[in-house]
């Protein structure tokens, strides 16, 4: 009887390694047109609403492509960090609460100072969001390092924490006092000239969380390529063995990798609250923080891929959003369509690194 199994490999196909985003990629536009046509929708018209249109369609192109810049950075600089500590194999998947904790903190020194208008709010603002997010990934650094708790669990339990601080505050200590009692702060784009993060360059979503998102790219990809750290980051996630022989701290590691995660998705948060969310809501996040995963793996773990697939996802997100306003598409199945990405993308990882073969295993006795 003739059995498929698989069969690790010696060492993982480069070529497929290379290849595997552009297949999950594929892969994830093949099932997702079935599961549209499931669902009662034409499904290249879905495909090109979603992946098309928000760039290329004369209608709706000049309206989303600044769009893409402005979902994209946020995403770039989350899974920018979190790709450090994936690479080291420190797990942080609690990115939405760090960068709830930035835009909490942040947008709180700002509104503080209201209604000053020194040009030392906004860079203020900036490093109270870095400190918020740093701080809140802190928590379970320190726990991890002192107790040796898992950074998954705790890292995840705290963005509830958070989501719950940021109700708090919406409906509390940070409430508009001229908002007739509804829930939310000031907004600091619209109504707070220095607190603001407006675009740098009219009409093309460039602000300065974008320029943030470059900036984040260029230094992680020094440092995973000509710094000391970067090579302890990668030696401690391909050969941890050899990495305490080589004399890597695992706390220092630890403490670093989570605290830069955490400070970009702090700024991540703070950049925006001044500007396109403009204001803290009790739904100010929006999932980023979860998402960036996703792009932090298509991207293979890599900043420049971080970068291309940061725009990808975005575009999903501008495409689907298009595509619930013109063909009436669920939300849920857009959501459903960019977690394909990353099953897809680990599936193929599978063929990368094991061999399927056919037939029954040889017995050696």
């Amino acid at each position: 009887m003739s059995l498929i199994r698989l069969e690790k490999r010696a060492a993982p196909s480069r070529t497929l390694a290379g290849l595997t985003p552009i297949l999950a990629v594929i892969a994830t536009m093949i099932a997702g047109g079935i599961m549209f046509a499931f669902l009662g929708f034409q499904p290249l018209e879905a495909i090109r609403t979603i992946f098309w249109d928000p760039l290329f369609d004369p209608q709706f192109g000049p309206y989303s492509r600044p769009q893409l810049l402005v979902k994209a950075g946020p995403l770039i600089l989350i899974a920018t960090g979190l790709a450090l500590g994936f690479k080291a194999g420190i797990w942080n998947i609690g990115a939405e609460g760090q960068y709830i904790m930035g835009a909490v903190v942040g947008g709180g020194v700002g509104l503080a100072f209201y209604p000053s208008e020194s040009g030392l709010i906004f860079p203020l603002m900036v490093l109270a969001g870095a400190l918020g997010g740093w701080a809140w990934a802190m928590i379970p650094a320190t726990l991890k390092t002192v107790f040796g708790t898992n950074e998954i669990l705790v890292s995840l339990m705290l963005v509830y924490v958070a989501e719950n601080i940021l109700a708090s505050v919406s409906s509390g200590l940070l409430r508009n006092p001229d908002g007739q009692g509804f829930p939310g702060s000031r907004n600091l784009a619209r109504d707070y000239p220095a607190a603001s993060n407006p675009e740098l360059i009219a009409n093309t979503g460039m602000h300065w969380g974008v320029v943030a998102a470059f900036i984040a790219v260029i230094f992680a990809y020094v440092l995973m390529t000509r710094h000391k750290m970067g090579f302890a980051i990668r030696l401690a996630g391909d050969a941890p063995r050899a990495a305490r022989f080589a004399g890597v701290s695992p706390s220092r590691l630890i403490l670093f990798c989570l605290g830069t995660a955490g400070a970009l998705a702090g700024l991540a948060g703070l950049f925006e609250v001044t500007g396109p969310a403009g204001q803290i809501t009790i739904d100010f996040n929006s999932g980023y923080g979860f998402t960036a995963i996703i792009v932090a793996f298509l991207g293979r773990l890599h900043p420049i891929g971080i970068l291309f697939a940061g725009l990808l996802m975005a575009l999903t997100y501008i495409g689907g959003e298009l595509a619930q306003l013109m063909l009436g598409m669920p939300a849920a199945a857009i959501q459903l369509f960019q977690g394909m990405l990353l099953f897809f993308l680990l599936a193929m990882d599978v063929f990368a690194n094991y061999r399927v073969r056919i037939g029954t295993p040889e017995v050696t006795t």
